[in-house]
């Protein structure tokens, strides 16, 4: 998806790819063979990814995608269940060791996108609705086949389908574990938006461009404030909304801003 030159960095013994260019910073989660099934090993290197991405600067935003055409994520791996989920103990100690990869990418403070192409279900699914935006070709499929497995999905991910499609669709997407086309996910809300299949890496990374030329100190508050918004009102740090509000007024950014809208000129934003 991004030029040639791009350099890509191997994790997780090649299961995740990371890459970055023009303030796009690319994860590929790389187990066709598996329909990039997720694994243990891949979360711990999708953290260790989004660490890298959060210190470098020049990475402004995010695209999630997966290799070949078949699938974005299809879920967790399934032929790790018998050893690692094999009953509600062990569901507790694969929870605590993917737990810490999970946390660090619904905590990262940068815009995220995720390029959805094939299967996209279960855990895949609840990967692609902890992101910010969801763009998907045409011949996606969605779903969560929780109720042909007998588990039960994960209350913070039912929380996220719930603030996306409403409790309606939910029970119906839940309870009958049957899987949805890319027309249906966009009536429902589910993406943002259905793209053929020859446009989707260029929406996408027109998409990630567009974010990544505007300001980051503007675009971290507008997540922030969203994401505690989202929150119960008992619950939302209203303090740090503040204080990044403040932080935006006073960064050389909104002098930049100032200054080109006056001159008529595009800006170009530092993060500061």
């Amino acid at each position: 998806m991004l030029p040639d030159h791009a350099v890509t960095k191997a994790f997780a013994n090649g299961k995740m790819l990371a890459a970055k260019d023009d303030g796009v910073g690319l994860v590929t989660f790389n187990q066709p063979e598996k329909r990039n099934a997720m694994s243990m090993e891949m979360w711990t290197g999708f953290g260790e990814i989004l660490d890298e991405f959060l210190e470098d600067a020049s990475v402004r935003v995010v695209v999630l995608t997966g290799a070949g055409n078949k699938a974005f994520v299809s879920g967790a791996d399934i032929s790790q269940f018998a050893k690692n989920r094999s009953n509600a103990d062990a569901q507790k100690e694969y929870d605590r060791a993917t737990g810490v990869g999970r946390e660090k990418f619904l905590a990262f403070p940068k815009p995220i996108i995720a390029r959805i192409r094939g299967f996209c279900l279960g855990g895949g699914l609840a990967i692609a609705m902890g992101t910010d935006l969801r763009i998907a070709s045409v011949d996606s499929h969605f779903g969560i086949p929780a109720a042909r497995l007998s588990i039960a999905y994960a209350p913070d991910s039912v929380k996220r389908l719930i603030d996306l499609v409403g409790p309606a669709h939910a029970r119906m997407i839940l309870y009958t574990a049957r899987r949805i086309d890319a027309t249906e996910a966009q009536r429902i809300g589910l993406i943002n938006q259905m793209v053929s299949e020859e446009d989707l890496n260029e929406t996408v990374l027109e998409l990630a461009r567009t974010i990544a030329d505007n300001a980051p100190l503007s675009v971290a508050a507008s997540k922030l404030t969203i994401s505690e918004l989202m929150k119960d009102e008992s619950q939302r740090n209203m303090a740090a909304i503040r204080d990044i509000g403040e932080v935006c007024f006073n960064s050389a950014d909104y002098r930049e801003g100032r200054t080109a809208f006056m001159e008529k000129r595009q800006p170009v934003f530092a993060g500061r």
